[in-house]
Formats: structure tokens, C-alpha cells, sequence
């Protein structure tokens, strides 16, 4: 089905593609990209669990300082034994040997958590690469439809925007997260392995932690897709008053645009705010409840150690040990709240994903069928056979046109505004389908032949004239990129644009501003007139092409016409009369039918519909003309 387009409805603006997903199903995408560098991920996890292991085993090792040499108990002390018995002076030479191997463990750690993180980095690099690439290549095949329904900003929002933040989770927290969960995992196993009931005890507030978790990251990913949302809106509204600040500006407007970003950045804030204040607010929740395990630990394990006694059903413990009970409760903790507080901004990149994978997911309105082929050279005769074509389910913008075109002929097509002129050329491309029946070129039903080999022998000139920020030379040879500079100049002099052009401070390596700045709009449609002389297509769609310059211009740029539609079939959308006189046919169109067809000669003496529009808007234009 078509969507809107040229002619069409008005842009549905600010729509997702789609609902957002499950994170788990995000996530997994993710991992999609992160498949072709395993390698590195393999490598990151190896380390990071080396890494983590290192450092947890600090603990262990601090409550042995304790009680094999700080607080000698017998019973606690395995790793000297006979340590006990020493005199102050051994004790500190076997102290300083754990000194030692603790500021091991600990550099060992970091260097290899910091390896583990280059290793995420270089992969993480390259994954989102991918993941810009895939996102650019989808907007290129997406149908002109898509673009009709979403605002531009919007789109490049997606791009840069939420890639952005995801390259800040990619390259940092994703890690972090995962460390930390090896981290609570390793830590909880000694915890157990060391003392059951007091890692019981100390575990107690875990499911506190879990509840506090889940409530303030769940609303801090909602928070933070709307402020994905949001900040779409934004960069969507920063383009479009960038686009069109002259307009702005000569109504007198900037007021008005500017309280509308106002009003646009301020709901962003707010978002943004929201889940901002979720993020911080998690952080102290779960701190408080990691200090009340550690409480809980010195209370309970230090009253037991000081009066070696049990309490709270609890076996009797060492000094050593509750000392090495509390690094395990912080190291336990730690993760937690960092996980928590990464995880936050994570729903941030999780957002950002869904509306990216939301973008990759679009299904373009127009592909090629599985069995389409590639349309052979052309000699460029086309048929409209019964066509229809809407744009919403029952509202018709064509209906029932049927019409053939000779190759070499000339087209032209007339009538008033909306009547679907622009419609049926842009069937012929096949920028949209028909609803019904069939547009062929040469016999091939342009849905059955692939887009690419369609379009490559098929010109189109517009009347809103797109030129890149680049040099003029580059701008014609978009044309045909394997052009020679000479073939280039060539083009410009049939368009009537060498002149011009040489007159410009570096010729045709002048660098020209967006969308052409620094050219006047005749200028900028002579360029693009050169750029499809340059492709020499076999079909030529020119749409309104030369409604933007002056009467003598347009002479002159009829003259190259003679020369650049010869042997070519055209089509011409005009409200000018030079370009109508001369076509071998003329069909009027009105309310998406062809009421009308014949020359200009042949629908004047009917005294038809034409010959209303044109005693009505073309005879005033015979005399300059004729001049």
C-alpha cells in the first residue's frame, strides 16, 4: 500500500516505527552485532574473571593477617598455623608476606580489569560501527512513503543521538555490569563456603536490594524512552527551523520558532529529569541497605568473636573472620549498587536500541519480489494499463489511466494542482505502486524487473532541485560517478550552464554550500539538468523543471532540451507553454483521470478542459515568449 508522498496526505510526524521491545530481546540484539568479535568478547570475559577472583581473594587473605598474626586464634588460622607461637617480630615479617601478596592481588586485578576493558572497547568500536552502517543502509532503502510519515530530525536522531548513547554503554557499563555480576558470584560463593549461616546473615537485606532495583530501574527506563522520544522531537525541530530560516525569518517568525524548541526542550528536560531522579535516588536506597548488612556482621560477629559464644543461633566466629565477613559484604554490595546505578543508564542505551532496531526493522513499502530480474537496455516505450493508485485504502488519487508512450516521444502533462500528475511519473520509476493494474517499459511490468536496473536508465529533474555540499564538478557527475571531467564539462554546456559556471571563483571546483548555497535557483536547476544530461537515460522525467527561472532562461533551456530529449522518451509536468507546444502528446488530467489527450493544436481546436486551463493560464504567456 502507498503511503503519503508528492501530492498525498500531509506527513504523520513524530511516530515510532514500532513498540518498544522487551530489554531481553534488545539485548540480543546486541549481541547480534557483537557475534562477528567473539573473540574479544571471550577474551574480555576470561580476564574479567581472572580480574575479579584476584580482588575478591583479598578478603580472605585480610582476615588471616588478623588472626594468624594481628589476633592470633589457633583454630581460625590456616594458612600459618604455626604462626601463633611466634614472637612480635616474626608475626610482622609473616604480615609483611601477606602484604605483599595483597598489593599483587590487587595490582594483578586492575591490569587486568583495565585489559578487560580495552578488549570491550575495541569491540564495542566495532560492533556499533556495524550498527551505524546497517542504520544508514536501511535509510536508503526505505520508501519515499517512510519519509513522507517521519520528520527528518527525527530520523537522524536515531542515527546520532541514540548511537551515541549507546556507544557510552557499549563502551563502558556493559562491562561494569558484567564484572560486577562475576564479582557477586565469586563473592558469594566464598561468603557461603566460608561461614553459612553468617553469609545467611549477611545476605538478608539481598531481597530489599532486588525490590528497590526493579522498581527504580523500571521507572527509569520508561523515563528514559520518552526522553529518547523527546530528544527525536528536538533534533526534529532544530532541522526543520535550520531548513527553513528564510521562511522564518521573512514572516517575521524567530519568536514563534523559538518557543516552540522551547516548548520541545523543555519536555526533554523533564524527561530527562524524571529518570534522572530514579537513577539518584537508587544509589543512597541501596547504600543504606549494604550498611545495614554491615551492621549486622560487626554486631552479631563481633559480640560473638569478643565473648566466643554464638549468638542468634550462630556458630562462634573469629575476629579474622569478621573482619573478613565485612570486605565480602562491601565487595558484595559494591556491585550491587553499581550494577544498579549502570543499569539506569543502560535503559537509556536500551531505549536508544529499540528505537534504532525499531528504524532496522521497518519494512520498506516498495522491495524487489524474490523473483524480480534485471530490466534489459531499454528503447523506452512505457504503458499505463487501467492503473489505480491511492495513497490511503479508498481514496483514489488515480483511477483508470490508461495511455502509451513511442520511444523517443514527448509527454507532457497538464492540469491543475492535485489532479495526480506528479503521481502517475512517479509510478514509472516506481517511487510507489499502483493499487491497481500495471505500468510497463518495454512490455516489463516495472514490478516485476529489480529497482536498481529500473531506476539506472531512468532521469528525473525536479523542480525542487537537491545539490550536495560539494563542488559543482561532483554535483553533476553525481549523474554518472565513472564520468570523465570532460564528459562533466560536456553535460554543463548542453545544459547551458558552462558559462555560468566558469564565472564562478573556482569553476567547477567550487564548493557549493547545503542544498546549493550561493547559487540562485535557475542556477541550481541548470546543474541538475547537466547532472541527468550527464546519465543519459533512456527515459526522462521532468517534473516542473523549468518553473523556476526567468522567460529568457527558459528559452535557452529549451533550446537544450531539443538537443537533450532527442531520441529520448520524455515526460514533462509544466505550467509553462514552451514545453507543452512542442510534445507529441498532451493528456489532461483532472481528478486523477486524463479527461483529455492529443497535441497542443489538436486539444485547442476541441475546445475542451484544456483549452479552458489554457486560455486561462497559458495564452498570457505566448506573446514573451514569441517575442
Amino acid at each position: 500500500m502507498m503511503m503519503g508522498g508528492p501530492g498525498g496526505p500531509g506527513r504523520l510526524l513524530n511516530q515510532e516505527t514500532q513498540k518498544p521491545k522487551r530489554v531481553g530481546a534488545t539485548l540480543a540484539r546486541f549481541w547480534h552485532y557483537f557475534r562477528p568479535w567473539w573473540y574479544a568478547v571471550a577474551l574480555t570475559v576470561v580476564l574479567i574473571v581472572v580480574a575479579t577472583t584476584l580482588q575478591v581473594a583479598t578478603a580472605p587473605v585480610i582476615g588471616q593477617a588478623i588472626d594468624c598474626y594481628l589476633a592470633p586464634n589457633a583454630t581460625a588460622c590456616w594458612y600459618d598455623p604455626a604462626a601463633v607461637a611466634l614472637d612480635i617480630s616474626a608475626r610482622l615479617a609473616g604480615l609483611g608476606g601477606l602484604v605483599l601478596l595483597l598489593v599483587v592481588l590487587f595490582t594483578a586485578g586492575s591490569l587486568l580489569q583495565g585489559l578487560a576493558f580495552f578488549s570491550m572497547n575495541w569491540a564495542g568500536q566495532r560492533a556499533l560501527r556495524q550498527i551505524r552502517e546497517d542504520t544508514f543502509a536501511q535509510i536508503h532503502r526505505l520508501s519515499l512513503g517512510f519519509y513522507a510519515r517521519n520528520e527528518a530530525g527525527n530520523i537522524m536522531s536515531r542515527i546520532t543521538s541514540d548511537t551515541d548513547t549507546i556507544q557510552q554503554v557499549l563502551g563502558f557499563a556493559l562491562l561494569s555490569v558484567v564484572s560486577g555480576v562475576l564479582q557477586l558470584v565469586i563473592t558469594g560463593a566464598l561468603m557461603l563456603q566460608t561461614n553459612l549461616p553468617y553469609a545467611l546473615l549477611s545476605l538478608s537485606v539481598l531481597p530489599l536490594m532486588a525490590l528497590a532495583t526493579f522498581y527504580f530501574s523500571s521507572q527509569a527506563r520508561k523515563a528514559f524512552r520518552r526522553s529518547r522520544r523527546e530528544m527525536g522531537s528536538v533534533n526534529a525541530g532544530l532541522q526543520e527551523s535550520i531548513a527553513g530560516v528564510r521562511e522564518v525569518q521573512a514572516f517575521n517568525r524567530e519568536d514563534e520558532s523559538i518557543e516552540q524548541f522551547r516548548r520541545a526542550n523543555a519536555a526533554n528536560r523533564d524527561a530527562n529529569v524524571r529518570a534522572a531522579s530514579f537513577t539518584s535516588a537508587l544509589n543512597p536506597v541501596l547504600e543504606a541497605l549494604g550498611y545495614v548488612a554491615i551492621a549486622i556482621v560487626v554486631v552479631v560477629g563481633g559480640l560473638s568473636a569478643l565473648r566466643n559464644q554464638p549468638l542468634l543461633g550462630t556458630a562462634v566466629i573469629s575476629l579474622g573472620t569478621v573482619f573478613a565477613f565485612i570486605q565480602y559484604v562491601q565487595r558484595f554490595n559494591q556491585p550491587i549498587q553499581q550494577i544498579a546505578v549502570l543499569w539506569t543508564n543502560i535503559q537509556s542505551a536500551i531505549a536508544g536500541g529499540e528505537r534504532i532496531f525499531g528504524l532496522l526493522d521497518e519494512v520498506p513499502d516498495l522491495v524487489d519480489r524474490p523473483d524480480a530480474y534485471p530490466l534489459p537496455p531499454i528503447s523506452g516505450r512505457v504503458a499505463f494499463e487501467g492503473v489505480w493508485a491511492e495513497y490511503k485504502p479508498g481514496e483514489p488519487v488515480l483511477k483508470g489511466i490508461d495511455f502509451s508512450v513511442e520511444p523517443g516521444q514527448t509527454v507532457a502533462i497538464v492540469g491543475p494542482t492535485g489532479a495526480g500528475k506528479t503521481t502517475i511519473v512517479n509510478l514509472i520509476p516506481r517511487f510507489y505502486d499502483v493499487s491497481a493494474g500495471r505500468v510497463t517499459i518495454d512490455g516489463h511490468d516495472v514490478r516485476a524487473v529489480t529497482a536498481a536496473s529500473l531506476r539506472s536508465q531512468i532521469g528525473v529533474v525536479l523542480q525542487d532541485t537537491f545539490l550536495f555540499a560539494d563542488t559543482v564538478m561532483n554535483n553533476i557527475r553525481y549523474g554518472r560517478l565513472d564520468a570523465s571531467d570532460a564528459e562533466v564539462v560536456a553535460a554543463a554546456q548542453l545544459a547551458l550552464a558552462h558559462t555560468f559556471i566558469e564565472r564562478l571563483p573556482d569553476g567547477y571546483q567550487t564548493r557549493l554550500g547545503e542544498r546549493g548555497g550561493g547559487l540562485s535557483q535557475g542556477q541550481r536547476q541548470l546543474i541538475a539538468i547537466a547532472r541527468a544530461a550527464l546519465a543519459n537515460p533512456r527515459i526522462l522525467i521532468l517534473d516542473e523543471a523549468t518553473s523556476s527561472v526567468d522567460t529568457r532562461t527558459e528559452r535557452l533551456i529549451q533550446q537544450a532540451f531539443d538537443t537533450l530529449l532527442e531520441g529520448r522518451t520524455s515526460f514533462v509536468i509544466a505550467h509553462r507553454l514552451s514545453t507543452i507546444r512542442s510534445a507529441d502528446q498532451v493528456l489532461m488530467v483532472r481528478d486523477g483521470q486524463i479527461v483529455e489527450r492529443g497535441t497542443h493544436q489538436e486539444l485547442l481546436a476541441v475546445r475542451g478542459a484544456y483549452y479552458e486551463l489554457y486560455m486561462s493560464q497559458f495564452r498570457r504567456e505566448e506573446e514573451p515568449l514569441a517575442a
